[in-house]
């Protein structure tokens, strides 16, 4: 009798472990991070699983940023979305027209409760992600921009200063130079070329890439990237990829495997490459800005936004909403947010986690790392707020064929240019008529 009486309280309370277990409310969260990233966004749904009981963030890579926002879309027309998905800064727009499809987050920490208060993020970060009524539409997640990156010891093999990286694209090139007659076979490479060398380059000399206010102020906006300062920077690349002193090493973040091997001795690439730099480069490396044409009026100003917010997708129920809820409410706090800013390099999305930073004294040991963020603080104008404009991902696509045109020597710089305005203000003729409604 009395092993039948273990076995009942052994059942009694298996069957209380599984109903705690069933209590827990689960939260799909969809992304696109991969490496050390990947295994930062692990460990942050770890720490929020492990500070509460009532809800468990699940997070699935859904391949590259274009796929799983395909990937989402398809499964909330299935009616089987997850709560949270991913999405890199060009989506903003498209997701922004999505009508039905996303809960704004400001709403979501409203409903569960929360303060939320788009103040406390740098304004640079929230303007982006915010709705011309004011309201906070995503919440800023993986915020990057643009930055440069040296190798310290190819600079100081070819008689560089290595403490003093390049600032200007002139210096840039005699760098360049210096660094191929030091035997380097790649002197200068290039990540995400368009939103480095269009939409970074634009805002940093105080120009319009496209009207509208860069699309921020209508859908009616289109581009303007073949005006004179932008043809002759192509042209720039251009000529140094015809002497050898700039390698195109493919699209998106391709190239920055080039950097880390040694192989390429600058690139330039997202704030966010840091963590895997710092964790796999055999040398040492710098961050510094983003080089500006020194001649040009207002240069430099300041850089555009890149990585990715988190949009929550409808037609989940109020309990999953309130996760979703705490989960933003936790990664919002200023020591998670510094913390995932110190591994990652991506921008502390609050004041307060900037601030945390600083007083740490990491930004004194790790010099470069504030980079990223004084970049992003400065103060923007109407032409360097920011880039919104629909079917984005596109135009990108677009701008990527052009520029392999040109460094293959089949297109002028003023070609291409033409090309991917013509071609790109189709596409948000497109856009701007399926949207009026």
């Amino acid at each position: 009798m009395p092993s039948n009486i273990y076995r009942s309280l052994a059942l009694a309370g298996l069957l209380g472990t599984v109903a705690v277990a069933q209590a827990q409310t689960d939260i799909q969260w969809w992304h696109s991070m991969t490496a050390v990233n990947n295994e930062w966004v692990t460990d942050l749904a770890r720490e929020f699983n492990a500070s509460q009981k009532d809800y468990r963030i699940l997070p699935t890579y859904k391949g590259s940023y274009d796929e799983s926002m395909t990937a989402a879309i398809a499964a909330f027309r299935a009616g089987n979305a997850p709560h949270i998905l991913q999405v890199f800064e060009v989506g903003t727009a498209t997701m922004m027209a999505s009508k039905g499809a996303v809960v704004p987050v400001g709403k979501v920490m409203q409903d569960a409760g929360y303060k939320f208060d788009p103040g406390a993020y740098i304004p640079a970060v929230a303007g982006y992600y915010t709705a011309p009524n004011g309201q906070m539409l995503s919440f800023p997640f993986n915020s990057s921009t643009t930055v440069f990156y040296i190798n310290r010891d190819a600079f100081k093999a070819a008689g560089l200063d290595a403490s003093r990286p390049p600032t200007t694209w002139p210096e840039v090139a005699l760098a360049a130079a210096k660094l191929k007659a030091s035997g380097h076979k790649c002197p200068l490479t290039i990540a995400w070329q368009g939103w480095t060398q269009l939409e970074s380059f634009s805002t940093w000399h105080n120009v319009e890439m496209a009207t509208k206010r860069n699309g921020l102020g209508g859908m009616d906006a289109r581009l303007v990237v073949n005006s004179p300062l932008h043809v002759r920077h192509i042209e720039n690349l251009a000529n140094m990829a015809k002497q050898g002193l700039f390698v195109y090493k493919g699209r998106a973040n391709v190239p920055e495997a080039s950097f880390i091997s040694g192989e390429c001795a600058m690139v330039t690439t997202s704030s966010g490459f840091y963590g895997n730099v710092k964790k796999n480069a055999k040398f040492a490396f710098d961050l510094a800005t983003l080089p500006y044409y020194p001649d040009v009026p207002g240069a430099p100003q300041n850089t555009v936004i890149g990585g990715a917010s988190l949009w929550v997708l409808a037609g989940k129920s109020a309990p999953d909403y309130k996760g979703v809820a705490a989960f933003f409410d936790f990664i919002s706090k200023p020591e998670v947010q510094s913390a995932s800013h110190k591994r990652t390099g991506y921008l502390p999305i609050t004041t307060a986690a900037f601030k945390l930073t600083e007083t740490s004294g990491f930004y004194k040991e790790n010099p470069g790392t504030d980079v990223a963020v004084n970049q992003m603080v400065r103060k923007v104008t109407d032409k360097s707020r920011g880039i919104r404009l629909g079917n984005y991902v596109q135009i990108r696509t677009i701008e990527d064929e052009e520029f392999e045109q040109v460094w293959g020597g089949k297109k002028t710089a003023k070609e291409a240019l033409d090309s991917i305005v013509k071609r790109g203000n189709e596409l948000l003729e497109r856009f701007q008529k399926a949207n009026k409604g």
